[in-house]
């Protein structure tokens, strides 16, 4: 997701928010204490998509230092506030900050803040993919691959249209690349799941666009089961 700041000088609390770091992949927590100069030069230096702030520290203007943030910052960041006071409520919404968590901290109201910012701000999915060799630039529409195919050390895509498009780069590569809806079911195979119109368990197969036949192993069942779970809800009927 990005950078979250926690400006505050409990511990206690700041582990708290450190202890869901786990739960949200590719989010780094990074703790600053309540020195105004400190915490500003932090954001400043790691633009920050959330700051958790505690709003009853003394050694912190709180108008001032959210002005600075406004003045320099090339993003402004969504503010979460934390105290020890409920009547501090009024003082954070005054400051246009998001939300207000009360201390003692529960991880309950902390992942909420953070679910709700990524409700609030999903993240936009690119739409091409560019394969780069040497000054040769390749851009492919990411809805059109329906399958990559490993070759030793290179990757074949295999387009809608036919064609077949090779890149000097292992199929590992693409696997943390790529969007959500292409997973491997093979070690020689990384499928579009939005191409599939038949899974065969008994086979150990997968048919995409109702032409290409690709297997899938044992090793990768997991995959499978998750793609045909999600393709199931989005059916009008299952019949037996």
């Amino acid at each position: 997701m990005g950078n979250c700041i926690i400006i505050e000088n409990d511990k206690v609390v700041v582990e708290k928010i450190k202890s869901l770091e786990l739960d949200f992949a590719k989010t780094t927590f990074i703790e600053s204490n309540e020195n105004m100069d400190n915490a500003l030069d932090l954001i400043l230096k790691h633009t920050p998509l959330i700051v958790f702030l505690n709003i009853d520290t003394n050694q912190i203007n709180i108008s001032e230092f959210l002005f600075n943030i406004h003045q320099y910052a090339t993003t402004y960041p969504t503010l979460i506030a934390l105290s020890s006071f409920k009547e501090k409520a009024y003082e954070a919404y005054k400051y246009n900050f998001s939300d207000f968590l009360l201390k003692p901290l529960k991880e309950i109201s902390i992942r909420k803040s953070i679910l709700r910012y990524k409700k609030e701000n999903p993240v936009k999915q690119p739409k091409t993919i560019c394969l780069k060799s040497y000054k040769d630039y390749q851009y492919l529409c990411i809805e059109d691959i329906l399958f990559l195919k490993a070759d030793n050390n290179t990757t074949d895509f295999h387009m809608s249209d036919g064609r077949i498009i090779g890149v000097y780069k292992t199929l590992k590569v693409f696997e943390s690349l790529l969007p959500q809806t292409f997973l491997r079911i093979h070690k020689s195979y990384i499928i579009n799941r939005n191409s599939i119109s038949r899974i065969h368990y008994g086979k150990s197969m997968c048919i995409l666009n109702n032409e290409h036949k690709i297997p899938f192993t044992k090793t990768f069942i997991a995959n499978i089961d998750w793609i045909n779970k999600t393709l199931s809800k989005n059916t009008m009927i299952t019949l037996n």
